[in-house]
């Protein structure tokens, strides 16, 4: 039986992904994990794609993913579900929190660097 993990604030420091975008991994499970993104305003997240499913919750602020050519505009409450392999990128229109989900985990994400 896998053992439960317990994440605080503190234990996981947040993580510059690129200028603007930081990560803070949260809770990470055997198929799945949880991820805190901020983004500062104007930060443009470049399309990518990753085998990895996506899935986010808006906590506060406003983005525009770009999910296979199509744009949607995110406020807070609202969620997306990305599958893996689809090119997928953002923009912050506002400083930005989003809860993602990644299933199965992002082994680059495990280590804070």
């Amino acid at each position: 039986m896998a053992q439960p993990d317990i994440v605080t604030q503190e234990q996981a420091p947040q993580v510059i992904m690129i200028p603007g975008l930081y990560r803070r991994t949260m809770a990470t499970g055997e198929r799945v994990m949880v991820v805190e993104i901020y983004l500062e305003r104007g930060t443009l997240v470049p399309t990518h794609q990753h085998p990895h499913e996506q899935a986010g919750y808006v906590v506060n602020g406003k983005v525009t993913f770009t999910i296979a050519g199509n744009e949607h505009t995110l406020l807070p409450g609202d969620t997306y579900a990305i599958p893996g392999g689809v090119d997928h990128a953002a923009l912050a229109h506002e400083d930005t929190v989003l809860v993602e989900v990644f299933s199965p985990p992002r082994e680059e994400f495990r280590t804070q660097k």
